[in-house]
């Protein structure tokens, strides 16, 4: 008996519709990403793995997926590494290649590699696949896109602007109302960890307070005690978990707070700055906020973080990241080359929209209209139909074979194709279609001209 057919966990098929579907967010997000600016670039699905490994943290490390080398990949190796079972030394030694985790990385090896032909500032967007070995859950997959946008090349923070007016009018197209992009800066959690004599300890302290809206007050408090930070330090700092108001009210709690930090300082200036510019150009969907416990990518963000979140009432994850890293190309061997980048997590918006019913009928773009095929003759004289239908940009198509009229029918309802058109010796004779809306049931006889009207 045959072995029934599956995927493996954390991946998915698509159906027409969702691909339809998730198309209509691409396009959404592509076009934006032309409007500000935005290259296009791709890169290979694979690495070397000396491009990935290192970049990530020990817990991104362990998530990639790694290629087998080709052939009789254990002949070369060494008995003694191998009997040990070393899986990380054994790893280096059988692969050599491994798919990309994200996108920032393998753009960072981009820029390295063809510097010499960049023009910078440089703005590109990237629209591909990429896959991590993480435990599959709602939201959360193997293998998903990422949808990024980076500028390198300059410290100028009109970057970071812009990145939030682009966020807002992604989702203002998308008709995703209701959209919070917090924002943080890794020189304000510094700050915050050398005004309470924390320095030394700065991941151990934002990874606590990363998980907040998680664990809680109590339970970031228990993981920074473990973590070796003092409870006078934790009591200095607790101001920041209940942190209230607006996005220059938050700022002032932190001038207090860090008042003492020259790089504290620092970061609120900067923040302040992005502020003040996004008040004045106003913003149409999006909601700017701080949330001084954002800490994400804290292996290579120097500068601003961001972080948007779903409308309230939908459970998800975030949907969109990024932030400023200084030296990212540094990892490659080209230092001071500064840039920002936002990704937007396509599935994740997806559910978004399909849970608030937000997709537009015209992002599934089916086929319009069906001819109902009577024979040979009657086929033949569709087809020229269909031919100009398709030059005027209408998807039309004719049903491959004269089979019962009821099959026909319930093919084109099965499928939400809205019309039909029957001609049979009598419209072949006349030189029309009769052309029937299947949602309403009307039907009417025109030209080819006319029919064209109709469905334009």
């Amino acid at each position: 008996m045959a072995q029934k057919p599956s995927i493996p966990k954390g991946t998915r098929d698509f159906s027409p519709e969702e691909v339809l579907r998730r198309n209509y967010i691409i396009n959404t997000l592509r076009t934006n990403f032309e409007l500000f600016g935005f290259q296009p670039i791709e890169t290979p699905s694979f690495e070397n793995s000396s491009t990935l490994m290192g970049k990530y943290g020990d817990e991104g490390d362990r998530l990639i997926f790694k290629i087998l080398n080709s052939g009789d990949y254990l002949n070369k190796i060494d008995d003694a590494v191998y009997t040990a079972k070393d899986s990380t030394k054994l790893t280096a030694e059988i692969s050599e290649k491994a798919l990309r985790y994200d996108l920032t990385v393998p753009f960072a090896r981009y820029v390295v590699q063809h510097q010499n032909e960049i023009e910078f500032p440089f703005k590109r967007y990237q629209i591909q696949p990429v896959w991590r070995a993480d435990r599959p859950q709602k939201g959360r997959f193997r293998e998903f896109f990422q949808c990024d946008a980076d500028a390198v090349g300059s410290d100028s923070l009109l970057q970071e602007v812009a990145f939030v007016q682009l966020y807002d009018a992604v989702f203002t197209d998308l008709g995703l109302k209701g959209t919070t992009v917090k924002m943080n800066n890794r020189k304000i959690l510094s700050g915050l960890a050398e005004a309470i004599g924390a320095a030394d300890k700065l991941i151990d302290f934002t990874v606590a307070l990363d998980k907040l809206d998680k664990i809680g007050e109590e339970g970031v408090v228990k993981e920074m005690l473990a973590k070796g930070i003092s409870e006078e330090a934790i009591t200095r700092v607790k101001p920041i978990f209940n942190v209230g108001g607006n996005f220059a009210e938050k700022l002032n709690l932190l001038k207090d707070l860090l008042a003492d930090s020259q790089v504290g300082k620092e970061g609120i200036e900067e923040l302040a700055y992005i502020n003040e510019k996004i008040e004045a150009l106003g913003l149409a969907t999006v909601t700017l906020d701080l949330d001084v416990t954002l800490a994400r990518g804290l292996n290579y963000y120097t500068g601003a973080i961001f972080e948007v979140a779903a409308p309230e009432g939908v459970k998800m994850g975030s949907i969109g990241g990024g932030g400023r890293y200084d030296d990212l190309t540094g990892i490659f061997g080209l230092k001071n080359m500064s840039g920002v980048g936002i990704s937007f997590g396509l599935d994740r918006i997806y559910l978004v929209l399909e849970e608030l019913g937000l997709f537009p009928e015209q992002a599934i773009k089916g086929t319009k209209l069906l001819f109902i095929n009577f024979g040979e003759a009657e086929s033949l004289y569709c087809l020229k139909a269909v031919k100009s239908l398709r030059e005027a940009g209408i998807t039309s198509e004719l049903y491959p074979d004269a089979a019962k009229m009821k099959k026909q029918m319930s093919h084109a309802d099965k499928r939400n194709i809205q019309f039909v058109v029957l001609a049979g010796t009598q419209e072949m004779e006349e030189g029309v279609y009769t052309l029937k809306n299947m949602k309403t049931g009307d039907q009417t006889r025109v030209d080819l001209n006319g029919l064209i009207k109709a469905l334009a």
